[in-house]
């Protein structure tokens, strides 16, 4: 894509990855694994700091509720966003993502902190 060459920009010192995706469309599956593979695995971020959203449409097919993703993909947490359905659930999944890695960061300065001092 022509926007590659600001890839390592966004990358950087980034603490984590939400990848949305229309689970009904092929060709996303397939480009989630590119952006899983840049955005992810190059750089590297530990899986926990990944979240994949398969956000369907209103009125969408419902028989892709139970996705089943390739190897390394089914490793990472998955939710589903039905903005009609369920919008409460998908807020509290993303506070729940937001949280985690707050609290890596700060984690993480502290241990900078702390080896700084000693």
């Amino acid at each position: 894509s022509r926007f590659e060459a600001c890839w390592p920009a966004l990358m950087k010192d980034s603490h984590g990855v939400i990848i949305i995706f229309n689970p009904e469309l092929p060709s996303h599956l397939k480009e989630i694994e590119m952006w899983y593979s840049c955005f992810v695995q190059q750089q590297p971020l530990p899986d926990s700091q990944c979240l994949l959203v398969a956000h369907h449409k209103p009125g969408s097919a419902r028989d892709t509720e139970n996705l089943s993703l390739a190897h390394p993909l089914n490793k990472l947490k998955l939710i589903h966003s039905n903005l009609e359905e369920d919008p409460e659930d998908v807020r509290m999944e993303f506070m729940k993502y937001f949280r985690s890695i707050i609290t890596l960061i700060n984690e993480s300065r502290e241990r900078e902190e702390m080896s700084i001092i000693s």
